[in-house]
């Protein structure tokens, strides 16, 4: 049984939603990510999406984007995003981790040896947002054979016509992506999600986790309430940027983001 598979069915037998936050590898410094990384379940993270930082994250709004640059610039790669990867994973063998990005990276790297990699390094699953299912088969068949999940996006979008494209071969969870448009943008109303979680469940029975806009405690505790798993990534990622900008020590930072990561634990626990 995979990470995935285990973590939210634990979950479910507890009768709560899965907590999903991302990070971006190398984010503001290699060290500083991987500390955050460290510490991220210890504050209430159940799954970790760490981003690949790309130059062009088409799908992502500004505070991601700075953060992917920031990771860049100070000496971010992809053989660098597995290490913190692996690095995690000699200290903590139940957090599954989920690297978040885009194909042109991996396909640089090679895609049957990135999927090799990410095996040895302990990822779970990979989500790729500009590969849609009828052209993942490239990374769809290695992936699975190194037991990593591929997780598929769906959107406001999505009908039923276009769903059971996106969940056939798909496993580990079905991320459903909120709002239209780039991360961090507006959120979508509560009963909205609910409607979509409940259509997306009449084609899987894979998790749905809901992401895209979820700022605070309240606005997590609506959508773990309606879904298997709530996604918060931009609100984490800003902190880093706002501590940077006001000079505080890595050391700060962490902290900021961990106590943060810790009340939005707590309010997707108070959920149902």
């Amino acid at each position: 049984m995979s990470r995935l598979t285990s973590c939210f069915e634990t979950l479910q037998q507890e009768n709560r939603a899965a907590f999903v936050t991302f990070v971006t590898a190398g984010d503001p410094d290699y060290q500083t990510s991987l500390d955050i990384l460290k510490g991220l379940p210890g504050a209430g993270a159940d799954i970790i999406e760490l981003g690949m930082p790309f130059t062009d994250p088409s799908a992502d709004g500004p505070a991601i984007d700075k953060a992917a640059q920031r990771a860049i610039k100070a000496g971010a790669s992809m053989k660098k995003t597995l290490q913190i990867a692996a690095a995690f994973r000699e200290e903590n063998q139940a957090t599954p981790i989920v690297l978040m990005g885009y194909f042109n990276p991996l396909y640089a790297y090679g895609v049957e040896r990135f999927c090799k990699d990410a095996a040895t390094a302990g990822v779970d699953g990979l989500i790729i947002v500009d590969l849609p299912p009828e052209e993942d088969g490239e990374l769809l068949i290695p992936a699975n054979e190194n037991n990593i999940d591929v997780i598929r996006l769906a959107t406001p979008t999505s009908d039923d016509n276009r769903l059971p494209a996106i969940v056939n071969g798909a496993s580990g969870f079905v991320y459903y992506v909120a709002v239209a448009g780039v991360t961090g943008g507006k959120s979508a109303t509560a009963d909205d999600i609910g409607t979509a979680v409940t259509r997306i469940r009449r084609h899987t029975d894979l998790p749905v986790a809901v992401g895209f806009g979820i700022r605070t405690p309240e606005q997590a505790a609506e959508i773990a309430a309606r879904a298997d798993g709530a996604v918060v990534g931009s609100a984490i990622v800003s902190l880093i940027e706002e501590g940077l900008e006001s000079d505080h020590s890595s050391a700060e930072i962490i902290d900021n983001v961990l106590n943060f990561t810790q009340s939005l634990a707590n309010g997707i626990r108070s959920g149902r």
